[in-house]
């Protein structure tokens, strides 16, 4: 069981939300979660920074949430199913139409020829093609479409792409390293540089170079992709999607069915995950289920197997690493040069600004006086790699975390010490691309965890504790995290909402973000019923939909909170702004007087209840719905120079993780870790505890467990499973997990001056990575830097210890 975790008074000091509970399970009250509904009833008590369910968590524990595959199929329903490309690199000769016709079930093929109009799914180049025609570019590309009376008999038919497929094999390039070499890439290098880092270089009394690689990492959703098209009326269609972005997946369809946006409707009410594969990714079985319902005049339903999911969809780049470092006696970096390498698959897709997001993150907490570093996107002959949570900020800030790892070890020094003394502070707090490091809590924060973590007397602890352990180590590491928000390219950073009143009282609110089950309904619903003073139980968040809200941004880069909650916040208070007068005419007083509060709405010491005021505003017709705009000011971004303020401000954190490994068999466990992250004045303490959490152990399974590999002759992704691909499970779960949030109020106006909390926790468990590096050290010489490869496997770690045993 997880030590207990404390949660942040909210903004009215409410003792409720501060009191000390299991963010796993409460055992006073018997169910999951925190402090939920406990005290006074919600009537009476403010409606955000206080802890409530999941909008949908007992429809999801009792089965009932609907997702695309539980919609009831209409009549005639067809299922489709992808045939895939079976070699990494080739010219498409030919597709046996009539074997694949000739099969049970079979009622319709479709290729490239059959697109009406542009064959593309790419969110950003026209570089990715919904079907091949031509050139083959991975094992697991999409060449044809099977549309069939059930799934099963598609699936079978398809199934014979091997033999239906005729194709010219070329060579192909796998890894991202080779493509580099060749100079072969989906967009030109992105450089980004302060200072003059070749002469300080070659000036700095210590250097030190690296070579180094991280893998991927595949979103695993629990539902994978799925798109069900019905087509409506008078040429137009109506399509269910799993999709975190459904104005991109509005736009593609229209674009390659050569229609025009407001024939296209895109739904969704939530995901079962996304992470961010289903940002653009979506894209292809949206077009595919899109053109066969419109080409057959029925519905289509493209629900893909994991296997198919896996070897079609891109996932994390992977990032090799080549750098070199210059820094003082103290470990303080002077000079930092770095080549990083992304592995992006076939086609451009997001790559662009997941590099951007890379750079801007190596520095992570560091002043960096000299910097340059070059990005490179390289093109293999894999799965399109795409977004997934962080968004290529863990990749860029992973790498100067193993720089000071190293420094740090080289000097003999904690790396700890070394850290703190290359933090942002005051005069060094511009970062290389000229944003300035404002409302920094790195050293607040990281003192206040180094405390409550008793970090160094268990530092002492685990010395004396390796010293007389030759098979079991223990190691420790406390790594912290600067972690910008909002999207780089500066127009997504825009949101709608719609707020719609009833005579009942009751609200229902529909916004442009996606429910992907991080909470981001309950959170608007919590921010609309605070606004407009009712309890949360009296607002419904809709499904998404794009006749609703049009032109939306994904939900990614951890905005959603932020952009929608601020638009359904000026959405109804342009409601409430609308009612008024008529509130104070009743209630005989001025409106500077009223309060909206409980349910009711009070004045002059009178109160009258919101339901009776919405009915006679009805009658006095007054609009009772309205619609909300927020664009995030003071953002400009410079992106050939990578110069601006790409970030509307930072989340700030650090973890410390402790663990133990086995020697003889490579095994880790986290045996402790403790979490202090920066949400601002949470809108949900228990939403965001858990999305914490759920981010540490994602990315602790990146870093330990959730090895990539593919065939290094043929190109097939060997990890296309989950019998060959690891991700973590509860087991895997620090045994003593203890996560608090820090109780600072975001100095940004953010929406009631929260912070993000989607992607930044992600990045807490370098810690773990590190303490494994810590514990593998412990076996070799002093001042050894163990060659730790990620993901640390087993096999990783023995390596290591092989490699700092040999050594000694």
């Amino acid at each position: 069981m997880n030590k207990p975790a404390e949660l942040p008074m909210d903004r009215a000091g409410d003792p409720r939300v501060n009191r000390t509970v299991d963010p796993i399970l409460d055992p006073a009250a018997g169910h999951a979660s925190t402090a939920l509904d406990s005290g006074p009833t919600p009537e009476s008590r403010p409606q955000v920074g206080v802890s409530r369910a999941h909008e949908s968590a007992h429809l999801h524990v009792s089965g009932e949430a609907v997702y695309i595959d539980d919609i009831a199929e209409a009549h005639g329903t067809l299922h489709a199913a992808l045939g895939l490309s079976p070699i990494a690199h080739g010219t498409l000769v030919s597709i046996d139409l009539e074997l694949l016709r000739r099969q049970p079930g079979v009622v319709a093929v479709l290729t490239a020829a059959d697109i009406p109009a542009e064959n593309n799914c790419g969110p950003l180049l026209h570089d990715d093609p919904i079907l091949a025609e031509g050139e083959l570019r991975y094992v697991g590309q999409p060449v044809f479409a099977v549309i069939a009376r059930d799934r099963e008999l598609a699936r079978r038919a398809a199934a014979l792409a091997k033999q239906a497929i005729v194709a010219t094999p070329h060579p192909a390039v796998l890894t991202a390293r080779e493509a580099h070499a060749l100079g072969q890439y989906v967009i030109p290098p992105m450089h980004l540089s302060r200072g003059d880092a070749a002469s300080a270089l070659a000036a700095a009394p210590h250097r030190l170079e690296g070579d180094w690689a991280v893998g991927g990492q595949e979103q695993f959703y629990l539902e994978g992709q799925i798109s069900y098209a019905l087509p409506q009326e008078n040429q137009a269609l109506l399509i269910h999607c799993s999709t975190q972005h459904p104005s991109e997946m509005q736009q593609l369809v229209a674009h390659a069915m050569g229609w025009q946006a407001h024939q296209v409707t895109v739904q969704c009410r939530r995901m079962g995950g996304g992470f961010g594969g289903k940002e653009s990714q979506s894209a292809l079985f949206a077009c595919v289920a899109a053109i066969a319902a419109t080409q057959l005049r029925r519905p289509v339903k493209l629900r893909v197997d994991r296997d198919d999911d896996f070897l079609v969809t891109g996932r994390r780049h992977g990032f090799d690493y080549r750098w070199s470092v210059g820094f003082d006696d103290e470990g303080r970096i002077l000079a930092a040069e770095i080549d990083l390498i992304s592995n992006c698959g076939h086609s451009a897709d997001l790559s662009a600004p997941v590099m951007a997001r890379a750079l801007c993150h190596f520095d992570n907490a560091y002043w960096l006086p000299n910097v340059a570093m070059h990005g490179y996107c390289a093109k293999t002959n894999t799965q399109s790699n795409t977004a997934f949570r962080g968004f290529g900020g863990p990749q860029g800030a992973l790498a100067i975390e193993m720089i000071v790892d190293g420094i740090a070890r080289r000097l003999g020094v904690d790396a700890l010490t070394v850290r703190q003394r290359n933090f942002y502070r005051e005069g060094h707090d511009l970062t290389p691309y000229g944003q300035q490091v404002e409302d920094n809590l790195l050293r607040p924060l990281t003192d206040r965890l180094i405390e409550t973590s008793g970090y160094h007397a268990r530092r002492a602890e685990i010395t004396a504790f390796n010293a007389g352990s030759p098979v079991l180590k223990k190691g420790l590491a406390l790594t912290p995290v600067k972690f910008g928000i909002s999207f780089n390219v500066v127009h997504l950073n825009q949101a709608g909402a719609l707020v719609h009143v009833y005579t009942d009282g009751s609200v229902l609110v529909n916004h442009g973000g996606t429910e992907m089950g991080q909470g981001l309904n309950t959170k608007v619903a919590q921010v609309v019923a605070h606004e407009l003073g009712i309890p949360a139980a009296s607002v419904r968040a809709s499904a998404t939909d794009t006749s609703k809200v049009a032109n939306t941004s994904a939900t990614a880069a951890s905005t959603g909170s932020d952009l929608n909650g601020k638009a359904a916040q000026d959405a109804a208070r342009k409601i409430k702004r609308r009612l008024m007068p008529l509130a104070a005419r009743l209630l005989g007083c001025g409106e500077d007087a009223l309060v909206f509060d409980g349910g009711e709405v009070r004045g002059g010491g009178q109160a009258l209840g919101f339901k009776e005021l919405v009915a006679k505003a009805y009658l006095e017709r007054i609009q009772l719905w309205s619609d909300g705009f927020y664009a995030t000011p003071g953002l400009h971004w410079d992106r050939a120079k990578l110069q601006g303020k790409p970030f509307y401000y930072y989340a700030f954190g650090a973890a410390v993780a402790e663990v133990l490994v086995d020697t003889l068999t490579g095994e880790t466990r986290v045996t402790r870790a403790d979490v202090l992250h920066d949400v601002g004045r949470s809108l949900n303490p228990a939403l965001d505890i858990g999305q914490v959490e759920g981010a540490f152990v994602q990315g602790q399974g990146w870093l330990t467990s959730e090895e990539l590999v593919w065939h290094p002759k043929s190109g097939l992704l060997l990890t296309h499973a989950p019998s060959t691909y690891k991700i973590p499970t509860a087991n895997d779960m620090p045994r003593d997990f203890r996560v608090a949030l820090f109780d600072a109020p975001n100095a940004a106006d953010s929406i009631h001056r929260s912070k993000a909390v989607g992607e930044p926790p992600l990045l807490l468990p370098f810690s773990v990575l590190l303490a494994i590096k810590d514990a593998v050290a412990a076996c070799g010489a002093e001042r050894c830097d163990p060659p730790l490869r990620a993901p640390a496997t087993p096999e990783a770690v023995l390596d290591a210890i092989e490699a700092v045993s040999s050594a000694t």
